[in-house]
């Protein structure tokens, strides 16, 4: 194993053996102020093993980080298929043809929210919907 996943994995390790005060101070080097009242020592250890996986082995691409902030200052994500588009995917012989209209998409006349509800509706499993249906 290399010397940097090593590494990782101790820092990691010392992470999953802090306390809550421990975490709270860790919490504070990291992001130079007191973690938000209520937050669960899991999900504070989880967030500072995330932050030091970031540092380590690089974060979120530039395309994701701005469509994060998009989606956090309230603005609705730009979507790749326009109104009208029909989007095909053929799955165990059956093909199925969804069209896609302002907020929402069409399947055998029944109006969806979102591809990946379509696509568990269609598979029975959970799938990423645009992948499903190759929309990138």
């Amino acid at each position: 194993m290399s010397a940097c996943i090593l590494h990782l994995e101790r820092a990691i390790n010392d992470i999953e053996r802090l306390d809550r005060l421990g975490c709270i101070e860790r919490w504070r080097e990291i992001f130079e102020r007191s973690p938000p009242k209520h937050l669960s020592l899991q999900f504070m250890k989880r967030v500072l093993i995330w932050d030091l996986q970031n540092k380590e082995l690089g974060g979120l691409s530039a395309k994701t980080e701005r469509r994060l902030k998009q989606i956090a200052s309230g603005k609705t994500p730009t979507s790749q298929a326009k109104p009208g588009s029909h989007l095909v995917r053929e799955w165990n012989g059956r093909t199925y043809m969804v069209e896609v209209i302002d907020g929402g998409y069409v399947m055998d006349g029944r109006t969806w929210r979102s591809l990946s509800a379509i696509a568990r509706y269609i598979t029975g499993a959970r799938w990423s919907g645009p992948r499903f249906f190759g929309v990138q």
